[in-house]
């Protein structure tokens, strides 16, 4: 069942964080509308359009080399996967759309720089558009606001000081802990 992502806990962002939008040109007139679905949600929340790079590639089975590439930058405080895969009559959606998913994941993970996926994965060309900009919302959108929610925790996190007698053991110049 479809259904619409919860409400974002999205403020205004503060500072002059740069964010990433990887597109893929697959399908692109979907692909298009969850472009300028994410674009108008960095808008809306304050970030400045020089604040963000658009970024395409192929198809969405390579969003997350695109994205690892560009987290390593250390350039960004959040990169957007936008794409769409649509079923066909073989099973190959399955593999771009699993790959897609576990890559961007994994990208996120490995480097700590938050990764959304807004890839519609969709049995109809129609349900795709649906999650375009109709009748079940943007996924664009919801991407860009799961990026900058994130964004925002991972930054509360650093200017958080560590409860007293949690710090880790340091070692000596031999390995031994004090």
């Amino acid at each position: 069942m479809a259904g619409r992502a919860p409400t974002a806990a999205v403020g205004t962002v503060g500072g002059r964080p740069r964010f990433a939008v990887v597109v893929a040109r697959f399908n692109e007139a979907i692909c298009e509308k969850l472009l300028t679905g994410a674009l108008a949600v960095f808008e809306t929340h304050g970030v400045a359009g020089d604040a963000v790079e658009v970024h395409r590639v192929p198809g969405s089975f390579e969003l997350p080399q695109a994205a690892l590439a560009l987290a390593r930058t250390g350039r960004y405080a959040g990169i957007v996967c936008a794409g769409v895969v649509i079923k066909g009559e073989t099973p190959h959606f399955r593999y771009v759309a699993g790959a897609a998913a576990e890559g961007i994941a994994r990208a996120a993970l490995d480097t700590g720089v938050p990764m959304s996926f807004g890839v519609i994965v969709a049995l109809t060309e129609e349900q795709a558009w649906a999650r375009a900009g109709g009748a079940v919302g943007n996924r664009g959108e919801e991407a860009a606001l799961a990026t900058l929610e994130m964004a925002g925790f991972l930054r509360g996190l650093k200017g958080m000081a560590a409860p007293r007698g949690s710090r880790r053991p340091r070692a000596d110049r031999r390995g031994r802990r004090r």
